[in-house]
């Protein structure tokens, strides 16, 4: 992998990082069960899509 497409990886994990973050606090302020497991499905997406990116490093 060339110095570039490591710079790119890294930078889609730190997008990732974000996005989980994100789900989690709105999994965490959310009063709708509806919602919240919306929230909590997307945080699962974003720590598989993290676990992809981190196994190209």
């Amino acid at each position: 992998m060339t110095p570039k497409e490591v710079l790119y990886v890294e930078d889609a994990l730190g997008h990732t990082q974000f996005l989980m973050t994100q789900c989690r606090t709105a999994a965490a302020q959310l009063s709708d069960p509806a919602l919240q497991k919306q929230a909590q499905e997307l945080l699962a997406s974003n720590q598989q899509l993290f676990r992809q990116f981190y196994e190209l490093v």
